[in-house]
């Protein structure tokens, strides 16, 4: 496994579930402190420049797990499951941007609030209105070699996909390759009655995985159980990224140096 932190630009909301801000600082800072890579999460494509990007990766050895796109939800409100033509199209443009990203960069854009909430409307109309931005985004990400990953949330957050198994029936009707999940194990502490018997049932699709304890805070720093999760990751022969998006408490630095000599300690067998 490859070990990850969540970084955004330094214009990002206050928010946003990053460890470090502003992309040079967070990739260099990331590279300092054992990181194998970046998870970037952004509100536009533009916020980084892909040849700067490239040049600051090189020169720090990292690489980008993931792109993320949970503040276009927090910052611009733009979700699969609008109604609104105008709104769809410019997160259909948005999405591509990060798929032109992703193609060069880590290969996964992720789903997460973005895919919005159900509220008082009709479910059904929900699922449709999901499925439809769902079959346009993949068929752009296809043609670009990218997978999107959707990342099930707990219930205090969006009203829509909390669990692992209602994400496996979604992608099931989704019926796209490049159409995976994408766990989070703070959000399955809530959701799922058992984290690692939810991991192997659902292993068909898990193809990225976020790591918090159970107060959002550094790996080790909750009661998580953390030798389920490893087991579970394990038994299904996961060896893709693990991706510390946590509270930067009690400041950044120190939630991300906690992360690493816990994971690189306790779990370091895991870790190539």
């Amino acid at each position: 496994m490859k070990l990850s932190v969540a970084i955004a630009g330094s214009e990002a909301m206050p928010n946003a579930f990053v460890v470090f801000r502003g992309v040079e600082e967070s990739i260099k800072k990331a590279h300092e402190l054992g990181f194998d890579g970046v998870e970037l999460a952004l509100k536009r494509p533009d916020e980084v420049s892909k040849s700067e990007l490239r040049k600051l990766l090189k020169e720090n050895n990292l690489e980008v797990s993931a792109v993320s796109s949970g503040q276009v939800f927090a910052a611009r409100n733009l979700y699969f499951t609008d109604e609104n033509k105008e709104n769809r199209k410019e997160l259909y443009e948005t999405f591509c941007g990060f798929i032109d990203l992703a193609s060069d960069f880590g290969g996964l854009v992720n789903i997460g609030r973005t895919r919005g909430s159900i509220g008082d409307r009709d479910p059904k109309l929900c699922e449709n209105l999901f499925l439809d931005m769902a079959h346009s985004v993949a068929d752009y990400a296809e043609k670009q070699g990218v997978e999107l990953i959707l990342e099930p949330v707990n219930r205090y957050e969006i009203d829509f996909i909390n669990n692992l198994d209602e994400c496996s029936a979604l992608l099931k009707k989704v019926g796209r390759k490049n159409f995976t999940m994408m766990p989070d194990v703070f959000h399955m502490n809530i959701e799922d009655a058992h984290i690692g018997e939810s991991l192997i049932r659902n292993k068909e699709y898990v193809r990225y995985i976020h790591f918090a304890d159970t107060n959002r805070h550094a790996p080790g720093d909750g009661h998580m159980d953390w030798d389920e999760v490893f087991n579970a990751l394990t038994s299904i022969g996961y060896d893709g990224w693990t991706t510390a998006e946590i509270l930067p408490y009690p400041d950044p630095e120190t939630a991300a140096k906690r992360t690493v000599a816990f994971l690189r300690g306790k779990y370091g067998k895991y870790y190539s």
